[in-house]
């Protein structure tokens, strides 16, 4: 059986009285794309620094590639690589100094992959980093991560400041990235309707549990929206968890996690789409975060 690239059980971390991890279990297949998604302060930021080995959690361990990542070792660092919020570069030197910064610093430099990236995009190499749009500067980071061939790539809201062109050439080089060369990536973002073009699993962080993880495909086809008639969500038939209720004067909505057919001729059951699961389950989170933590796999 294949070890998981990130596997993390039972993980707490907190900033003085503040925890920003509790409980958290998740693991991540090799070679996939995986969604991190979560709203601020879930956890996602102290997840992702503590898979790079920046951080030594609390309780709970967390392996990465099979190994702990703190203390953190030359060979383990050799094999991730981390695009951190914001894209922080030197401003002040040259994209063509700022790869061959990464190039002195990563002995399995890939010079070919870094530059036929850049030349897809037309970032001139003599630039300074400070005179780059937003976009290019958002590929030039992650051509320095790509530049090690990382077997893990961490990515923390990449996505934020882009706009929707830079989105989707960013999104198209971490599929290229992972078709070339097999490397699992971590992506945090709250723009699901991206996410899920270029996404295979989805872990949803929030108040930091872990409260769904599965695959896209699973997740998107085992959640449904029932209505009918006002009444209880209780034992419902093919339910498997009731995550949302909302009711009007004659009508309940019902967001549920089926395990089945749903045999009631009262329920109206309908599809939902991805971000439709996500919102379900923040908004419920947000209503309970002294809950006990649930990880559900699909």
């Amino acid at each position: 059986m294949t070890a998981a690239a990130v596997d993390a059980v039972d993980v707490s971390m907190r900033y003085g009285r503040t925890w920003a991890l509790r409980g958290c279990s998740v693991s991540l297949a090799p070679g996939r794309v995986t969604a991190l998604v979560g709203p601020n302060g879930a956890g996602k930021t102290t997840l992702l620094h503590l898979a790079a080995g920046f951080l030594r959690p609390d309780a709970g361990r967390i392996e990465v590639l099979g190994r702990a990542p703190w203390p953190q070792s030359r060979e383990l660092v050799a094999r991730i690589g981390f695009v951190a919020q914001g894209h922080p570069l030197y401003q002040f030197l040259t994209v063509g100094e700022t790869l061959a910064m990464g190039r002195r610093l990563n002995p399995s430099w890939d010079r070919r992959l870094v530059g036929d990236h850049l030349e897809r995009l037309r970032i001139p190499l003599g630039r300074r980093v400070r005179s780059l749009s937003g976009g290019q500067r958002a590929q030039v980071a992650l051509a320095l991560a790509m530049g090690k061939r990382p077997d893990l790539l961490l990515l923390d809201e990449p996505l934020a400041s882009l706009d929707p062109l830079a989105r989707r050439q960013f999104l198209g080089m971490l599929m290229q990235l992972t078709a070339d060369t097999g490397a699992t990536i971590l992506l945090s973002s709250h723009i699901v309707a991206d996410l899920e073009r270029v996404c295979d699993q989805l872990v949803i962080l929030a108040s930091g549990r872990v409260q769904l993880s599965g695959d896209i495909a699973d997740v998107v086809g085992t959640h449904k929206r029932l209505v009918g008639p006002r009444r209880t969500a209780n034992g419902i038939a093919g339910v498997a968890r009731v995550v949302e209720v909302s009711h009007t004067e004659r009508q309940t909505t019902v967001v549920a996690r089926v395990s089945g057919p749903v045999p009631d001729p009262r329920w109206e059951v309908q599809q939902m789409t991805l971000e439709d699961v996500v919102l379900a389950y923040l908004g419920v989170d947000r209503e309970l975060e002294d809950a006990p933590a649930v990880e559900v796999v699909a």
